[in-house]
């Protein structure tokens, strides 16, 4: 009998994440995981021929690896969480998703860069990256100090990405709504599979933008997003895209009356 996308992701447990998936730590070991791994073998060398350098370095960065709940269970550099080989077999990580609003009620889109590995050139929300294996971004085992450190690592990513100053756009400003959980490949060997905290916040701050992270950015009103997203010369990240369809516009449409965070994780995967 063939098994299932959802059983794979449901049979990686605390237990046997690391011995389905040996680049794994341990999440009693995360800080061991291991972080050369861009370095030092013929196989990275060829996966990351041509790409930007800084970017390379970038996929040593430790995400957290989860099980079907969203409970933390390992640790995993960026780039074995985005192989296509480990996302078919059920690895999944964690992910945020920021949608910035101006007091015009318009968001802040960006395009991803050239040189980003993953989902190239494509447009996007504000800000889309993923906690950091550390214990200001992991949280416990409480979704309230998950939600935080999400709310942390946008912060840094939003400064990392578009310069955007911390105090600008502080963690206490974002409103947390809901989880998504979906799986998308990119090009070549790359992929997602993340469990998403959606992050809305208000705010108009000085954008001082990373060439090698960002190529442009646009604030669009709601008309102005479909009428992009109805433009064949437009690429959209299949998050965002996903997020459109199924939520975005009905939140959008509450902007200073938003829904209380859920508990729930939407399931978009097939």
């Amino acid at each position: 009998m063939t098994t299932s996308y959802s059983d794979k992701i449901k049979s990686i447990s605390v237990s046997s994440v690391a011995q389905q998936f040996p680049e794994v730590a341990p999440i009693a070991d995360v800080s061991k995981a291991s972080r050369p791994s861009t370095e030092s073998s013929d196989s990275s060398a060829k996966l990351f021929d041509g790409h930007d350098e800084e970017q390379i370095k970038l996929m040593d960065e430790i995400c957290v690896v989860l099980d079907w709940d969203d409970k933390p269970i390992g640790g995993a550099s960026k780039k074995c969480c985005h192989l296509m080989d480990n996302i078919n077999d059920g690895l999944v990580h964690r992910a945020f998703s920021v949608f910035m609003f101006n007091d015009r009620g318009e968001l802040l889109l960006q395009q991803r860069a050239a040189e980003k590995i993953t989902f190239a050139n494509m447009w996007t929300n504000t800000c889309c990256s993923h906690p950091l294996a550390v214990p200001s971004e992991m949280g416990g085992l409480d979704l309230e100090s998950r939600i935080q450190g999400a709310k942390n690592a946008a912060v840094r990513k939003l400064e990392h990405e578009l310069g955007i100053d911390p105090k600008a756009v502080p963690a206490d400003k974002f409103h947390f709504l809901t989880r998504i959980h979906y799986a998308a490949p990119s090009s070549g060997p790359w992929g997602e599979h993340e469990i998403d905290y959606i992050l809305f916040v208000r705010g108009d701050p000085e954008l001082k933008v990373v060439a090698n992270e960002v190529r442009d950015t646009v604030w669009v009103s709601q008309q102005g997003l479909k009428d992009m997203m109805a433009d064949p010369k437009l690429v959209f990240t299949p998050w965002f895209r996903l997020i459109c369809e199924q939520a975005l516009f009905p939140w959008w449409d509450q902007l200073d009356n938003l829904p209380a965070g859920d508990d729930e994780i939407r399931r978009w995967i097939k």
